[in-house]
């Protein structure tokens, strides 16, 4: 059972080293994909080209990865943290099985042989020197390898581990043998390099003449369905939509703290504060009054919150401090006791359970025996092995490594910080009963032993009901065919949110629930809610007014979202025709400019790597045009993003010529480069390709 617990309390390391970092690299917020969710399987989250993921498997990870938000940012779990899991978990899942299915696909595989050098022989697999690295040593015990296997023969629990273990490093070395694949497939040539250098470093000065779209009135531009589907037609890949796309329009009705809510809380902690100071029974007292109800402990510099913290360790004992506002939340805090102590502790401990020992009184007289032993010069790490119920910390002989105050239980904090070095204490908390041994003590600091009460501010019964009262008289008048003229009646304005995805947890900020975007993703084309949807700040109706399914969308989907690039489109036939008149006959631009009454402006040190003209906006086109002129022509009339242009260039400043170590230098540096971006491209290949359904919202 030694091996199986010493694999156990490392299988964590198993399950996520697979982890992609070439994935994690590249996503990011890449994926997003989706599908109506009354397609597919009740119990799948979503699958890719068919294989699926269920909730069940989906949701043991999305809980892993809050528990790990949490450890990382402290404190408890919330919707958005939440929902940010979901996502990542989705995202994850989503790139390993793209890879695994092209992986299989390409037919790329892992040898016998090869696994078993991995495992076995000379140069292991990192999981394998992670697994099997003594925590007291730091040295990588390859005959412990030999045993695990030799024992998973024999025992189907350990079995099942030491597979985990052999499908993560299998796995790993598929990817690491794809990334090679990718790598080794992209080169940069010296031409390439030398090109990439000259846009980057060859200066253009050059003059131009603009004829500004907003030169033209709207009023005096009529477009026609020709004039949409030229537009369309050039640009039709980009109107696809990776997922289903909801139009909304919604009316939100503020519930939100009035300043006679907060006015009421402040009364309340005021007198709260005059309360906590004639109590005795502290303990208590936070526990029925607080709402966070931190425990009453001792506490550092920097574990309480900014105000408090900058009076609590110059306080009297018995002092009350506060009220302070942090965030919206207004805490007060009674001073107990000040005292110096160590910043950390470095400690090992043995656990007993009371029960399988007959008891608190039994277990606490075997540990008594256990500490008796210590102190007689007894190893605490071969006890712990021996004794302890705490599989976590008995496989590295107790050892609990060092810790600050605020990362144990309270009595077994107070024992640990509370002795000295070489101590060895008995303490009994919620856990069973310690013996702890106290190994080394660093530092040494003012600490206060605090009882903090908090109230935050929140919206009275009153300032709820006058908002519920007013969404309800509105949403009972309300349909789907007058919703903007009840709502024009009411005084109130309807916001829209054109792109709603599944998965958003807010409407232009505004935090929504959960329920209203499934119904929004269940309703038909201008209903309206079918209720009044509450979230902690605001009361919602809605109205779905757009459907726009995954896919490239049709004309008419698009036609008002792109009304404005089809209007300057239509006034650059205008204005080209213009600009190109005037430039017939002209020698100069100076010529030009003349003939269409604008002034020549002079623009200087423009490289074609950022091809911004100042004080107008990214123009691709028209510096793209200044790096294939000869100097002192005119161009042609140039269509760009903010007007019709004709440019003449002054003269290029070239850069010297690469060579030698300079050339190999900016050679790897475009493959590094080339390589990421060929990940992404990869990546969106696959995503453009496979058949991804997402049944998130009907479970998150």
């Amino acid at each position: 059972m030694g091996l199986m617990s010493y694999l156990r309390s490392r299988a964590g390391l198993v399950i996520f080293v697979i982890g992609l970092a070439i994935v994690a690299f590249l996503l990011g917020d890449v994926i997003n994909y989706g599908t109506p969710f009354w397609m597919k399987s009740q119990n799948e989250v979503g699958s890719v080209n068919g294989e699926g993921i269920d909730y069940q498997t989906f949701n043991v990870q999305v809980d892993q990865a809050v528990a790990g938000f949490q450890q990382q940012m402290g404190g408890g779990s919330s919707p958005q943290m939440r929902s940010y899991a979901v996502q990542q978990v989705w995202n994850q899942y989503i790139s390993e099985e793209l890879l695994k299915q092209e992986i299989e696909k390409i037919g790329i595989t892992v040898g016998k042989d090869e696994l078993n050098s991995l495992v076995f022989g000379e140069n292991p697999s990192l999981q394998i020197i992670q697994q099997f690295t003594n925590p007291q040593t730091g040295q990588f015990d390859k005959n412990q390898v030999a045993m695990v296997s030799s024992e998973a023969k024999n025992n189907p629990e350990l079995a099942a581990q030491w597979e985990a273990l052999l499908e993560g490093i299998r796995a790993q070395r598929l990817n690491e043998k794809y990334s090679n694949l990718v790598s080794n497939s992209i080169y940069t040539t010296a031409l390439e390099a030398e090109q990439e250098h000259s846009s980057r470093n060859k200066i253009a000065n050059f003059k131009y003449v603009m004829l500004d779209y907003a030169s033209v009135k709207d009023a005096e531009i009529k477009l026609s369905d020709s004039d949409y589907k030229e537009y369309y037609d050039k640009r039709k890949k980009s109107f696809r939509n990776t997922e289903e796309v909801r139009s909304l329009e919604y009316i939100t009705f503020d519930a939100r703290p009035t300043a006679a809510d907060t006015a009421m809380i402040i009364s309340e902690i005021n007198q709260l504060k005059s309360d906590l100071q004639n109590s005795t029974t502290e303990e208590q007292f936070v526990a029925s009054t607080s709402e966070t109800k931190y425990p009453v402990r001792y506490y550092s510099r920097n574990q309480l919150n900014p105000a408090l913290d900058s009076v609590v360790f110059n306080a009297a004992s018995g002092t009350v401090v506060g009220p302070f506002l942090s965030g919206n939340v207004y805490e007060i805090a009674k001073v107990l006791d000040t005292k110096f102590s160590p910043d950390s502790v470095e400690a090992s401990h043995i656990l007993l359970n009371p029960v399988a020992e007959g008891g608190v009184e039994k277990a606490k007289v075997k540990a008594d025996s256990i500490k008796q032993l210590i102190q007689r010069g007894e190893s605490i790490a071969g006890l712990a092995v021996e004794f302890s119920v705490d599989e976590g910390s008995k496989v590295n002989g107790g050892s609990l490594g060092t810790f600050t105050r605020g990362r144990m239980v309270p009595a077994f904090e107070e024992a640990a910080f509370s002795g000295k070095a070489g101590d060895v204490v008995v303490v009994e908390s919620d856990f069973g009963v310690h013996v702890i041994k106290i190994e080394r003590q660093v530092g040494n600091s003012k600490i206060a032993k605090t009882a903090i009460i908090d109230k935050a501010i929140v919206a009275g019964r009153a300032t709820q009901d006058a908002a519920y009262a007013k969404a309800n008289a509105f949403y009972s008048e309300a349909d789907k065919k007058n919703f903007k003229e009840v709502a024009s009646k009411h005084g109130l304005t309807v916001e829209t949110s054109p792109r709603t995805l599944a998965m958003d947890g807010s409407l232009n900020g505004t935090e929504v629930p959960r329920e209203l975007l499934r119904w929004a993703f269940g309703a038909n084309k201008d209903e309206i809610s079918d209720k009044v949807y509450e979230s902690d700040s605001h009361y919602i109706v809605a109205r779905v007014t757009g459907i726009q399914e995954k896919g490239i969308q049709p004309l008419e989907a698009v036609k008002s979202e792109i009304e404005p690039a089809v209007r300057n489109m239509v006034k650059a036939r205008m204005l080209k025709e213009k600009m190109n008149n005037a430039i017939s006959g002209s020698s100069s631009i100076d010529q030009i400019a003349q003939k269409v009454s604008k002034n020549v402006q002079t623009v200087e040190n423009v490289v074609f790597a950022n091809p911004v003209i100042p004080g107008i906006a990214l123009e691709n086109a028209v510096v793209g045009t200044v790096f294939g002129l000869q100097p002192n022509k005119p161009s042609a009339a140039i269509e760009g993003n903010q007007g019709v242009y004709a440019v003449q260039v002054i003269g290029f400043v070239n850069p010297k010529a690469l060579s030698g170590d300079d050339l190999n230098k900016q050679q790897r540096q475009m493959m590094t480069t080339n390589t990421q971006r060929a990940w992404g491209g990869i990546f969106r290949a696959l995503q453009d390709n496979a058949k991804i359904d997402d049944n998130r919202i009907r479970f998150y």
